[in-house]
């Protein structure tokens, strides 16, 4: 079953907790993790063995949901701990009691912010988790089955009505919760994994992080950049960064900030680019670093990141991807230790070596008319791991995300605008018939009514407005507006409309946006 990720019940709080204890280094703790168990938390969880301490020992957590924790303890239980003491502790828990690598694995799009994300879990899981909160904060968690059982009822202690709400009035939603989910989430998400002890036996020391780094990435709305980032050592788990890029439209990335690292391989950053401030939620794995980065203040406008150490090698992208039969460009290579001669193979050709760094290359290519459509694997020497898309013609383009969410917002209020962003894919039809993604195109952008409802309600007149040339829609005000119908508010439903031009000839792609009210709580995990 599939279900769009959205914001669960918790306190605003946790946005500027997140803000303050994740992304940002701590200043001098006055105590270290330890004593702050013992003299902050003690008063509840009772010692166990080991030095354990009830509840907190049985559970293991992203950073992210180690603040969240702490958070409610503040707003639900008259916790008292001060900013350095929480990031102390969020450090130590995450580094001590966190999720291996392969814990992550498909589920860091709740992580790093991807809220366009249309989740695939188990009907049971969507009906009993995934109508509240994202399916990724469940898995997201490690605990023993009575661990589990007791987050059962701590739900239904903490909000009694959750047995009259959709998806549980017409079950026996109670006994459901502890037979069935309770067993299945022991098992697919259980606290002993042998993935834990390994990684903490074999993870690098942040030391390894310290140097240059060559990252590309793609940001919807405005395409794609390359460049630098310099990463010097400032304490333990602690970085100063430095960031020096530019867009392919010549247009400047730079920036300055710090970052932190949790787990061994959780990369936390707060970086000002040109101004405005931007999360790095990375995850490091060797010698490459990967995530999004994204407006502190607008999460739904960030950039897919990915980045290699100079010193390593491997090439991470090819910018453009793609190129038409008959025709030649110039296109570059980025990646680190880039040794050898570029080839893009069959029926393409390389005409000149316009530029040639360890970082990046720049080539001129050419491919021959009658050349195959279909993908071609691109290599530096030994070094592969990157495709150009070859094509004849365009057979599809799809708007992407093809679901959407954006929100009013401003209108005296307080709550900012969450905006729709995005991209216009070309897809093709290879030799044999099958589908292939050929990459984003620049295309002209239009909103339509999704529905008889929507054109009778005026949504396209009131719900925001989209921006033709780079696909970003900006929403309208939040509040009652006066001149709709009733005086409701600029919620809408359009369908989003891609154009994009083939060789004088136009194909459109068509997405769902949905614009809606305002994000009032906007924890770490949706």
């Amino acid at each position: 079953m599939k279900r769009k990720i959205r914001a669960g019940m918790t306190s605003g709080l946790l946005a500027m907790a997140v803000c303050s204890a994740l992304h940002s280094p701590p200043t001098l703790a006055a105590r270290d993790a330890p004593s702050i168990l013992r003299e902050t938390c003690q008063g509840c969880h009772t010692p166990e063995a080991d030095n354990g301490l009830s509840r907190i020992s049985h559970q293991r957590k992203t950073p992210e949901g180690w603040l969240m924790s702490i958070a409610r303890m503040q707003t639900m239980h008259g916790l008292q701990i001060s900013d350095d003491d929480r990031r102390t502790l969020v450090k130590y828990l995450a580094d001590t009691q966190g999720l291996a690598p392969s814990e992550t694995d498909g589920v860091r799009y709740a992580l790093e912010r991807r809220l366009n994300t249309v989740e695939q879990f188990d009907e049971q899981t969507s009906q009993m988790c995934g109508r509240c909160h994202s399916g990724a904060r469940v898995a997201l968690q490690r605990r023993p089955a009575e661990e589990w059982e007791r987050l059962v009822n701590f739900h239904l202690g903490q909000w009694p009505s959750l047995e009259y709400q959709a998806l549980s009035r017409d079950r026996d939603w109670f006994d459901l919760a502890r037979k069935d989910m309770v067993p299945l989430l022991a098992k697919r998400y259980p606290l002993d994994n042998p993935a834990w002890k390994k990684w903490l036996s074999s993870a690098p020391k942040a030391e390894a992080l310290v140097g240059d780094w060559s990252f590309s990435g793609h940001l919807p709305g405005k395409g794609e950049l390359a460049g630098v980032m310099s990463v010097a050592a400032d304490g333990s788990d602690q970085f100063k960064v430095s960031v020096k890029g530019r867009y392919a439209d010549g247009s400047p990335f730079n920036g300055e900030g710090s970052a932190i690292l949790y787990s061994g391989y959780e990369w936390r950053g707060n970086v000002s680019i040109d101004g405005v401030t931007m999360r790095q939620v990375f995850a490091a794995q060797g010698n490459v670093l990967q995530g999004r980065m994204f407006e502190a203040e607008h999460d739904e406008r960030g950039l897919d990141f990915i980045a290699a150490k100079q010193g390593s090698s491997r090439l991470l992208a090819v910018q453009p991807g793609y190129l038409k039969a008959g025709s030649e460009t110039e296109v570059t290579l980025i990646g680190s230790g880039l040794q050898g001669q570029p080839d893009f193979g069959k029926g393409v050709q390389v005409l000149e070596v316009v530029s040639h760094s360890p970082e990046q290359i720049k080539v001129r290519i050419k491919a021959a008319a009658n050349a195959q459509p279909g993908l071609r694997a691109v290599s530096v020497g030994a070094l592969k791991g990157v495709n150009l898309a070859l094509y004849s013609a365009i057979a599809e383009v799809k708007v992407v995300p093809a679901f959407s969410v954006a929100r009013i917002g401003e209108g005296g209020g307080s709550t900012p605008k969450v905006q729709g962003r995005f991209d216009a894919e070309a897809w093709g039809k290879g030799a044999d018939g099958k589908p292939y993604r050929i990459g984003v195109f620049p295309a002209q952008w239009k909103v339509e009514a999704f529905d008889e409802r929507a054109k009778e309600d005026e949504d396209v007149k009131f719900a925001g407005q989209m921006q033709a040339d780079s696909g970003v829609f900006t929403p309208g005000d939040a509040g009652p507006n006066p001149a709709r119908k009733m005086s409701t508010n600029n919620a809408g439903n359009l369908k989003v409309i891609a154009a994009v031009d083939d060789s004088g000839q136009s194909l459109t792609g068509e997405g769902h946006l949905i614009v809606t009210v305002q994000r009032w709580n906007n924890p770490p995990i949706p």
